[in-house]
């Protein structure tokens, strides 16, 4: 009988919206491996439904230091007691855990994933000791690593650069995506009648430009913003948009499937991704949601973020706002939105573009740290 190699892949999420994530696990499938993939679960946590093992943990805690020291001690446990040929830390906040669990494990080969710039969030930003808690373990730790891939090149150089290491990197970008079973506009809840303009993905947090999103569409006219997913300001942006009397304009549709949210962003006229370049994390981020909506003909407005534009320009798939405020956002909305041959000439280069930019050819690098294995 052929040996079974085994894969533990863990992050500190619930697993539902991470789709880099459920990329390399069904890598890791392709290339021979039987996967687990250990998270939490939270009260608001949706049913998951995965073709490989899922593990999500009940923890006392749901945010902060005990959360983390809580996780990390549960994650450690479960490494530990689970026969593992592989096992792969996502971000920071699981690599001690998982490279404590190595050295009781030599036969494991353990990969980080960084995902981000993570000491540089803006989470830890203004919080000095605890952003040297995590300066700590990854200077303890990264040095000691063989094999550490990161999500683009200007993160990489910075890995690079500090521990003189050599870093892969695998682009976060979305498999190639075509429309199946969609549901209309009136299916989904949304106006018929109207421009539509998207913010979508897990991560509607501080920074990343909602705000000044939402308080743009006062001067927008003839155009819905839907907001598809969720984060730490979205309550605050609920609250400003009833206060504002826009809830006519600005339509909250929670936490969806990524095939749901890509349903949404099929519709969208144009997609939003506004981080703000508050932090090294941010400055040089390329966020999943580029290449979505390339990949559904949805012309990007963007913040001149490094990463972004060089996919923006390469390809003309969309506009860079520079003087990033409500104001200027709105402006340069409308003028999109009222140049349909602009307009179409982006959404065919979108549709161009993906042809490109996409998932199936970034695994080429995937496969290289992650070579097949048994027969």
């Amino acid at each position: 009988m052929a040996r079974s190699y085994r894969a533990i892949v863990s992050v500190t999420n619930d697993l539902y919206t991470d789709q880099r994530v459920h990329k390399v696990c069904l890598l890791l499938q392709s290339q021979g491996y039987s996967v687990t993939l250990v998270g939490r679960l939270r009260k608001n946590s949706l049913v998951l439904e995965r073709p490989y093992a899922t593990k999500r943990m009940k923890l006392f805690f749901d945010k902060g230091a005990k959360f983390y020291a809580e996780y990390n001690l549960r994650l450690f446990i479960f490494l530990l007691f689970h026969r593992s040929d592989l096992l792969v830390a996502n971000d920071l906040d699981t690599l001690l855990a998982n490279y404590t669990a190595s050295k009781f494990k030599p036969a494991s080969r353990l990969v980080y994933d960084s995902h981000e710039y993570f000491t540089e969030v803006p989470e830890l930003i203004h919080r000095p000791k605890v952003k040297k808690f995590w300066e700590g373990i990854e200077a303890s730790i990264f040095p000691k690593l063989k094999s550490v891939y990161t999500v683009n090149e200007s993160i990489a150089k910075l890995y690079s650069d500090k521990y003189r290491k050599e870093i892969k990197v695998v682009r976060n970008i979305s498999p190639l995506w075509n429309p199946v079973a969609l549901k209309t506009k009136s299916e989904l809840g949304i106006p018929e009648d109207k421009k539509l303009i998207i913010i979508q993905g897990a991560g509607i947090n501080i920074d990343r430009g909602s705000e000044e999103a939402v308080e743009a569409m006062k001067w927008i006219e003839n155009a819905v913003l839907m907001i598809v997913g969720d984060g730490d300001v979205v309550p605050d942006l609920k609250k400003y948009v009833l206060e504002n009397q826009l809830s006519y304009k600005v339509l909250f549709f929670g936490k969806r499937s990524y095939a749901e949210m890509m349903n949404f962003t099929y519709f969208a006229d144009l997609g939003l991704t506004l981080d703000k370049s508050t932090n090294l994390n941010y400055r040089y981020s390329l966020p999943n949601k580029v290449f979505d909506y390339i990949y559904t003909g949805t012309p990007v407005v963007a913040t001149d973020l490094i990463e972004i534009s060089a996919v923006i320009e390469k390809h003309n798939v969309g506009k860079i706002i520079h003087d990033f405020t409500p104001q200027n956002l709105a402006k340069l909305l409308t003028e999109l939105l009222d140049d349909e041959v602009l307009l179409n000439e982006l959404k065919s280069n979108c549709l161009k573009a993906k042809e490109i930019e996409n998932w199936e050819k970034e695994t080429e690098v995937l496969k290289q740290i992650y070579p097949k294995v048994g027969k």
